[in-house]
């Protein structure tokens, strides 16, 4: 056992072989550079990957996490390596806490990030309770992400690499989750020194491509899943501009996203129109020009705030703001309207601002992740 000063790599005070790391393993080469460095590094490493969805029709979809080739991708990293690996049956939970809002959020004109919720609901709850069971000391995934040791305790920073960051996708991380997790990858410079390690440790996954799509999505297509999940999800409408009047037919809002332009299927206008808003009740789509696009104020709820003070104690907060995954973060002023609601107000409108599509807070230096919530309503 080392002294209490003398911590390991993962910041505790035990030798590796004395300490048991649960890691989140998709079949990736990120998640498997994680558990073959830190058995590498003499950790006592547990592999576990989740099957989330149907294993039969996994099998035959590539690129995606936790689907049939990759439950063997990590199977094959784990044998590699002399580690255990267990495969846990997540299916009805997926679908319940997941696949379902999913569905249910485009069929009330949102724009969803499923991706949030499954590390929120799945991986960094069931999966870490699971991790604890298992008398797991920490638990590692392979997020591009940094916890770092602050004033007052872990805290959650942007990705050394930018071009990787997950920090948009990792926001509802809670304080408790924070203390047992851990990102062993958050500080490489690039993917490149990833698949380096990978090649280093003999992986079979070295070369693997990212995976792209949403796991359950083919291809991206959203909206043959949602109506396989919802039928009748389809109906066509109209579409109509801001004032009211009739343009065209859609066939389904749950084809249409906020700030879409092509495949609206009414030419002939001397501007282009955008879609401005859904309205799911009415079966409309509605549709304007580019500048009805923008807004300032940015209503968000559902927050998990990160910060050291309590969220509700300051009548607002200076910020930078991530308001889809793609963008960098802006300034903006966040004023608290309770512990988790928050009225946002951006310094420069942006466009396209969505419901469903989450709101992640920064620092203004140094890449520190104050948490975030989720846009619920239009302009």
């Amino acid at each position: 056992m080392l002294d209490a000063p003398n911590l390991n790599s993962l910041g505790l005070p035990k030798a590796p072989a004395d300490t048991r790391v649960v890691v989140a393993m998709s079949g990736g080469v990120d998640s498997s550079v994680v558990a073959a460095m830190l058995k590498d590094e003499g950790y006592d490493v547990v592999g576990v990957t989740l099957q989330l969805y149907d294993h039969g029709a996994a099998l035959a979809k590539k690129g995606a996490c936790c689907a049939g080739q990759d439950i063997h991708d990590a199977r094959r990293v784990a044998d590699t390596m002399g580690f255990p690996h267990y495969v846990l049956d997540y299916e009805n939970m997926f679908r319940e806490a997941v696949i379902d809002e999913f569905a249910d959020a485009y069929l009330a004109g949102a724009t969803p990030v499923p991706c949030i919720r499954c590390n929120e609901r799945v991986k960094f709850k069931d999966l870490l309770a699971t991790a604890r069971d298992l008398d797991a000391d920490c638990m590692a995934t392979g997020h591009y992400i940094q916890r770092k040791i602050g004033a007052m305790g872990p805290e959650l920073h942007s990705a050394a690499d930018a071009n990787r960051d997950q920090s948009y996708f990792l926001f509802s991380t809670t304080p408790e989750q924070l203390a047992f997790l851990r990102f062993p990858l958050g500080h490489l410079a690039s993917k490149a020194e990833t698949r380096a390690l990978a090649a280093r440790y003999g992986l079979s996954v070295a070369d693997k491509p990212d995976s792209q799509d949403i796991c359950f999505v083919p291809n991206g297509n959203y909206a043959s899943v949602i109506e396989k999940l919802r039928p009748g999800a389809a109906d066509p409408g109209e579409i109509v501009d801001m004032d009211g009047n009739v343009l065209g037919e859609h066939r389904g809002v749950i084809h249409y996203t906020i700030g879409q332009r092509r495949g609206l299927g009414i030419g002939g206008l001397a501007d282009p129109l955008f879609v401005v808003k859904l309205d799911p009740e009415k079966r409309r789509v509605i549709v304007g020009p580019k500048e009805a696009l923008t807004t300032r104020i940015v209503p968000v709820r559902e927050i998990n705030w990160l910060g050291d003070a309590p969220f509700a104690s300051r009548p607002e907060w200076e910020l930078e703001v991530k308001i889809r995954s793609t963008r960098p973060p802006r300034p903006a002023v966040i004023r608290p309207v309770s512990a988790t609601e928050a009225e946002v107000e951006l310094i420069e409108a942006e466009e396209g601002v969505s419901p469903g599509q989450a709101c992640v807070f920064y620092a203004p230096e140094g890449g520190r992740i104050f948490g975030g919530g989720w846009i619920w309503r239009g302009r």
